[in-house]
């Protein structure tokens, strides 16, 4: 069974940029759809984006032109390059995997990581 880490959050200020990681371990993640996800202090699980493994890309409007996911199958790793970070955007982010890239709920996705914490100050 596949587990998922995520890595690269931390402590940005407004306009900045982080690289979030998702490595996988115990099988490829080459084959699979790969969701972020995030939740922020009471609320609910919200869609970030997903990327298929022929590389097309489903984004919430909320990050579209900031926010880009990408994955290098050799390093079983995808990843989550955020630009022009918000407040709004903090957050705990996961990734998981799924079926398709163009699901966008929660329950659509499966082998949750542990979550690594972004925090965006104004």
């Amino acid at each position: 069974q596949v587990q998922l880490e995520e890595s690269g959050g931390g402590l940005v200020q407004a306009g900045g940029s982080l690289r979030l990681s998702c490595a996988g371990s115990g099988r490829t993640l080459s084959t699979y759809a790969m969701g972020w996800f995030r939740r922020a202090p009471g609320k609910e699980h919200e869609f970030v984006g997903a990327i298929s493994w022929r590389v097309n890309t489903n984004y919430a409007d909320s990050v579209k032109g900031r926010f880009t996911i990408s994955r290098d199958n050799a390093k079983n790793t995808v990843y989550l390059q955020m630009s022009s970070l918000k407040p709004e955007d903090t957050a705990v982010y996961y990734c998981a995997e799924g079926s398709r890239y163009d699901y966008t709920e929660k329950y659509d996705y499966e082998h949750w990581g542990q979550g690594t914490q972004v925090t965006v100050t104004s």
